[in-house]
């Protein structure tokens, strides 16, 4: 493989993972204000299939965004009434949810299958796309993937440096506190919930009108990708920066499989091709072994100066989620 292709083929890793890094980051500021969303796997093939219904019918790819946002809000504030309102597991809903919008996709989305619909054109930014290496990689990109590079800044600097990010953490860590101190607890999570939803919401259209143009059913090779959205909130720390990271190992595990296939034809494609999602599990159970009881015994038992270094490497990996996540807030 030469310069060139390498150069090619990650920035083709940065577009393909766009979708991804803004669902996750969605994801990121729900879990953040102590919500799960579970339908986030739901959400993303009915708002893919939605968005590009629209989109089709319009001929507006800015409708069939927003109709894609839309239908992401709307059902993170289902799981928000139930679980915020109505004091319902937020597993329960988000779960029942996601298998709700995932069949709703497949049914509704039939008589389009294999329609030709608008795609996302290519929107080089003038000058830096001459940059060498870089100029190709991150400036020769579609609006939205422009939008996930934004976004990772602007959700890392609203949730870590501004009173707004302040109050959602303290809602997500000790919602009790917050509310002694005068934030509505309750608000504040339908506002991030319904947001991060939007979020998750975006990431269908940038798969059926960007990255996969059109529809394809359940041969669209978009189910599962939510659930590997929720592990990858885990493997970011609810950080989203971090999380972009994960996001961008996971398009660069799933590129490498069709790199790798021709040079590995003794292994069946479909082995290839489902590669990535249990390296991603392993990588989260990897990240996560670091919380463990075993762990700690085994690091006592090590000399001191391997000890440091390796204690040091599992801090790094380690992750602590939100305190109140999942669990409803109750005023005395």
């Amino acid at each position: 493989m030469d310069g060139t292709t390498l150069v090619i083929g990650l920035a083709g890793v940065l577009a393909t993972a766009s979708p991804i890094v803004v669902a996750t980051i969605g994801e990121t500021f729900a879990e953040r204000a102590g919500v799960i969303n579970l339908s986030v796997n739901g959400t993303i093939l009915l708002s893919a299939m939605g968005s590009f219904v629209v989109a089709l019918n319009t001929g507006s790819l800015f409708l069939g965004f927003l109709a894609g946002a839309f239908v992401g809000a709307v059902v993170a504030l289902i799981v928000a009434f139930g679980s915020i309102t109505l004091r319902q597991s937020q597993v329960a809903i988000g779960f029942v949810l996601t298998l709700f919008c995932r069949d709703l996709a497949y049914f509704l989305g039939n008589p389009f299958m294999g329609e030709k619909g608008p795609m996302l054109p290519v929107r080089p930014i003038p000058l830096l796309e001459d940059i060498p290496i870089l100029g190709t990689m991150f400036f020769k990109q579609d609006v939205m993937t422009y939008f996930s590079f934004v976004l990772i800044v602007v959700a890392w600097w609203w949730i870590f440096r501004t009173r707004p990010g302040l109050v959602l953490r303290a809602v997500g860590e000790r919602p009790e506190a917050a509310f002694a101190r005068g934030a509505r607890v309750s608000v504040v999570r339908y506002v991030y919930t319904t947001l991060g939803g939007a979020l998750v919401g975006l990431a269908g259209p940038m798969f059926s009108l960007g990255v996969k143009a059109g529809w394809k059913g359940t041969i669209s090779g978009l189910d599962g990708l939510g659930w590997i959205v929720l592990a990858i909130v885990i493997f970011g720390a609810w950080n989203p920066v971090r999380g972009a990271l994960g996001a961008y190992l996971f398009g660069l595990l799933q590129w490498l499989s069709v790199v790798l296939q021709p040079h590995l034809q003794s292994i069946p494609s479909q082995v290839l091709q489902v590669a990535p999602f249990p390296l991603m599990i392993l990588t989260l159970l990897f990240v996560n072994v670091g919380n463990a009881e075993w762990v700690e015994r085994v690091l006592a038992a090590l000399p001191e100066p391997v000890r440091r270094v390796v204690a040091k490497a599992i801090r790094a990996l380690r992750v602590v989620q939100p305190r109140s996540l999942g669990i409803p807030f109750e005023r005395d």
